[in-house]
């Protein structure tokens, strides 16, 4: 029987609302539904015949996560961020639906749960991979620990009274050194979540590029930098005994900086698999999501509306010697 992971943010009423609703169009389709057991505990108190009803399996337990053949998620991009956390290393395509407010991960919005629904009973869906970031953290020789990113990985100050004095690398080479409140390293997919709200690049998800961009950086060379997908991102805090960050990745795995810390960030060997069935141009998602004004636009202009021309002629302007004579 096929099966469907399906994972919600439990703690959102609309959210458990959408995801039995899920459980029991996919096994009216005859497709086996799997949750997480806390979910479904979470889920039980508020509709527990309902849940019975729809034969869900436990995952890991009677159904294992690499067995299913797509993760629908209901929520928004922090549920999808989790959710891409736990079925990383099963490799498995996740489909958003947005519950939430932004949603530029999610694939469809609360309005069209059944027709995703209906995607994945008919297999209606591309994958796509996304590049994704991997975190070492040292401290002189000493290895403290690791971690990933889908988005992002920031260094911020652990104290708000003062700023975080840092000095970025890449490839090896120092390039500058300044206070300031922290630092998003990001990938495209993260080019539009805390990169964009510290006034880095949007970068097309295609692009294949790593980000990092200074928080209100105490300097006068402190601009976001574009460098290549397979350089080495460096954060290095200055060797001071009250100069402690933190570590985030994705805005929910932490880990404490101490004086000294060094951390690397270089792309990721395991991409993230989304599960795309729209063909939608990114610029158009940007549009879509943000409510960009777009009034006044015209468009290309098609060759074979043009009317055949004879090339302007383009001056080079005055001869600078023309009527200078000898003597």
């Amino acid at each position: 029987m096929r099966a469907v992971l399906v994972l919600a943010h439990t703690g959102r009423r609309d959210a458990v609302e959408a995801a039995v609703t899920v459980a029991e169009n996919l096994h009216a389709a005859g497709l086996r539904p799997v949750m997480l057991e806390h979910n479904l505990q979470s889920l039980a108190a508020a509709a527990e015949q309902r849940l019975k009803a729809a034969n869900i399996a436990v995952a890991g337990r009677e159904v294992e996560i690499q067995d299913c053949e797509i993760g629908m998620v209901l929520g928004g991009d922090g549920s999808i961020l989790r959710a891409a956390d736990r079925v990383r290393d099963a490799r498995l395509p996740l489909m958003g639906i947005n519950l939430g407010h932004v949603g530029f991960l999610a694939e469809s919005e609360r309005t069209q749960i059944d027709d995703s629904v209906q995607w994945v009973i008919d297999q209606n869906y591309t994958v796509e991979e996304r590049m994704a970031l991997d975190v070492q953290v040292w401290q002189a020789d000493q290895h403290l620990g690791s971690s990933w990113a889908l988005n992002e990985a920031s260094i911020e100050k652990a104290s708000r009274q003062r700023m975080v004095e840092l000095v970025i690398e890449i490839d090896g080479a120092p390039v500058s050194a300044f206070g300031c409140d922290g630092i998003v390293m990001s990938t495209p997919t993260g080019s539009t979540a805390y990169a964009f709200s510290a006034g880095g690049p949007v970068v097309w998800p295609e692009v294949q590029a790593l980000v990092l961009v200074p928080i209100s950086a105490h300097a006068l060379f402190a601009r976001p930098l574009v460098v290549a997908p397979d350089s080495v991102m460096a954060v290095e805090l200055l060797q001071r005994e009250d100069e402690r960050g933190i570590l985030w990745c994705d805005g929910s795995r932490s880990m404490e900086l101490p004086p000294g810390a060094r951390v690397e960030v270089t792309r990721s060997e395991k991409s993230v698999l989304l599960a795309r069935v729209h063909q939608t141009p990114f610029s158009q998602r940007l549009v879509d999501k943000f409510n960009l004004p777009t009034t006044g636009w015209r468009g290309p202009v098609e060759a074979h509306n043009t009317l055949p021309s004879r090339e302007p002629e383009i001056g080079l302007g005055p001869d600078p010697e023309a009527g200078l004579g000898a003597g």
